[in-house]
């Protein structure tokens, strides 16, 4: 089998390979006898038989059971990255997108063209930049992917922050994933854990409109350059830059439920604390007058019903940042106290 990509994030330098096409249609990530496939010796966080959970989707997904390379590093890799909170994931199950049909295999093999001709324009043998990274993404969302592919129905919500995408996190950032992990009826969350060809990243500012690379020079877009916490794979490149290959799901004990809660009750700004126009002068006082422009206009559309208030509470949050959100809050509510 050949690597896809000459550079490797943690998990590819672990274990996967990339997915090789076989004359019957199948695909694999690894074998029992692939002696490069290095497993950890640490033990898995979650052990037993494969959890009863609702099936998915019929299409081309298979459940990975405790005991298989993939599942196992999955497993201890996203559990790790979690700390703290790793302890009140249940029923984690982890599915494998096995690429069947014409359709996929067509995509797979794109997918392979694209990662050769970004090797290519980073100078021949150059860096593709391809990582893991994770996706949020509700169970119709998934079946959606699953089935069609990325589209417009099918694509997973976000903040639209960063401009129109499809926005993940590093495969070493799971939380920044499973914040925005919906629950479905059964209380199951899920994430997809795609492969990516992210080539040169640009740096994208909050607020930003953009909906494909700035220029020919890049190729997808980030939060930061340093330390990205979001990945962007723009509009344009769905299809063709992002192949999800696992899908994770989970259900959160009430200690979770209740911190991922937490999070938007605590640190919203709609909060009985203070008022938005209130938080808006507070914050005033922080941030630049660019940011602040940008919140007083999200403002105005929420007011407009053109974002909803969930909407507008991680917008802001993107802006301000959770730390200074709070300290304001506080400061507020001692001085009514007062």
């Amino acid at each position: 089998m050949a690597y896809i990509g000459n550079q490797y994030n943690h998990l590819e330098k672990d274990l996967y390979k990339a997915p090789t096409v076989f004359p019957s249609g199948s695909t694999s990530l690894d074998t029992a006898n692939d002696k490069e496939s290095v497993v950890s010796d640490c033990e898995s966080g979650v052990s037993g038989p494969c959890f009863d959970q609702p099936s998915l989707c019929n299409n081309g997904l298979i459940q990975l059971c405790s005991g298989d390379k993939a599942h196992d590093l999955i497993t201890r890799r996203f559990l790790s990255n979690l700390g703290s909170m790793a302890v009140h994931i249940k029923d984690l199950t982890i599915q494998k997108n096995c690429f069947a049909g014409v359709t996929w295999q067509a995509r797979l093999q794109s997918f392979q063209i694209f990662n050769k001709a970004m090797e290519k324009k980073c100078g021949g043998g150059g860096d593709a930049n391809v990582k893991y990274a994770w996706c949020a993404a509700t169970r119709d969302e998934i079946c959606k992917i699953v089935e069609h592919g990325f589209g417009h129905c099918g694509l997973p919500k976000n903040s639209g922050l960063y401009g129109h995408g499809i926005y993940l996190s590093p495969d070493d950032s799971p939380m920044e994933s499973v914040k925005t992990a919906v629950a479905d009826k059964n209380g199951v969350r899920y994430l997809m854990l795609c492969r990516v060809i992210l080539g040169k990243a640009e740096l994208v500012q909050p607020g930003s409109k953009q909906c494909h690379p700035s220029s020919d020079e890049f190729d997808s877009g980030v939060d930061d350059l340093s330390s990205p916490k979001k990945y962007v794979v723009w509009s344009t490149h769905l299809n063709t830059h992002i192949l999800p290959e696992f899908i994770v799901s989970f259900r959160a004990t009430s200690s979770l439920k209740g911190f991922l809660g937490m999070q938007d009750r605590l640190k919203m700004p709609t909060s009985p604390w203070i008022s938005f126009p209130a938080l808006i002068s507070a914050l005033s006082k922080y941030l630049p007058p660019t940011a602040m422009n940008l919140i007083s206009k999200y403002y105005r559309d929420h007011k407009d019903k053109k974002i909803s208030r969930h909407e507008l509470i991680q917008l802001v949050r993107q802006f301000a940042g959770d730390k200074l959100l709070i300290a304001v809050i506080k400061s507020s509510r001692t001085k009514v106290l007062d």
